[in-house]
């Protein structure tokens, strides 16, 4: 197995090219690496072509809403919003919002 698989994970997020996106599957037998990039698309690397591409792991972006093209607004959240609000009673306040 080669070194630099041990180091990939699914969940895992890498950047290359100034581009970053998150490892969604490995596969060994095939020789795969899955990933999905911030704006939803997928692309797939053979084991040579991702020793090539020298990606570096990186962080997770902050706003979850690139890869299913959402707002803040539309996961419920506001600037005033705060967890406490919500906490007392969330099935309550995810009735209230239609979910």
């Amino acid at each position: 197995m080669a070194e630099w698989l041990r180091e990939v994970s699914v969940g895992n997020w890498y950047e290359a090219h100034g581009e970053a996106f998150e490892i969604v599957g490995v596969d060994t037998k095939t020789e795969i690496v899955l990933v999905q990039h911030y704006d939803g698309s997928l692309d797939e690397f053979d084991f040579d072509s991702w020793s090539e591409l020298e990606a570096r792991p990186c962080a997770p972006p902050e706003d979850p809403s690139g890869a299913i093209d959402a707002e803040r607004e539309d996961f419920g959240l506001t600037e005033t919003s705060t967890l406490h609000e919500h906490s007392a009673d969330p099935v309550g306040w995810l009735e209230a919002h239609g979910f």
